[in-house]
């Protein structure tokens, strides 16, 4: 299942960074990548080193297997766990998309906290107010099933705690400084990852 891990990861990559910058410039004139505008010793730059480490350690899983460098857990591996391991990287992937298009020019990677972008609660954004880092975190674990070891695991907590943080402290203090009372109005009725759970009060 190596192989089906890896090339979940090149069409998440492809498609959720690479496709998505390349639309909303074609939209837009703007790639909508904020990532590097982070200051030096920042929370943003800080969880953000955290989330591409998260990856790096991800994507090494299936190729030190597809190597023979390490191998996977036996009592993981079979058809069920690949099956589902594989269902949500291809939900994941799915969710992250359709997250990203309902946020139509507002969309960004990174937060520039200079910037004045529209505040997104419709599509998906009714349900919850992260959906594509809820997209992100099915493709991650999911493809920690299909090559269950300590590294996809350690992918996992690192892209786990990288998003947790900046959600937290980053952009939820940004969007709250931006729309004030319409994103407060807006905690209090949708869950952060989980509709329902994580309401600001």
């Amino acid at each position: 299942m190596a192989g089906v891990a890896l090339g979940g990861w090149l069409v998440f990559l492809a498609v959720g960074a690479g496709w998505r910058s390349w639309l909303q410039w074609r939209r837009t004139g703007d790639h909508g990548f904020r990532a590097l505008s982070a200051r030096f010793g920042s929370t943003e730059q800080i969880t953000g080193v955290m989330l591409v480490a998260g990856a790096v350690v991800s994507v090494l899983a299936p190729v030190l297997v597809l190597w023979g460098v390490t191998g996977t857990s036996r009592a993981l591996a079979g058809t069920t766990s690949a099956a589902a391991g594989l269902f949500l990287v291809v939900a994941g992937i799915a969710l992250t998309v359709k997250a990203q298009l309902d946020m139509g020019a507002s969309w960004r990677i990174g937060v520039d906290r200079a910037e004045r972008t529209s505040l997104c609660t419709q599509g998906l954004y009714r349900f919850v107010r992260n959906p594509i880092y809820v997209g992100m975190f099915l493709v991650w674990i999911g493809e920690a099933w299909l090559v269950p070891n300590a590294l996809s695991l350690a992918g996992v907590l690192l892209m786990v705690a990288s998003i947790e943080v900046l959600v937290r402290a980053v952009e939820e203090p940004y969007l709250l400084g931006v729309h004030g009372e319409a994103y407060r109005a807006y905690t209090r009725r949708v869950g952060r990852f989980v509709p329902g759970l994580g309401r600001l009060m």
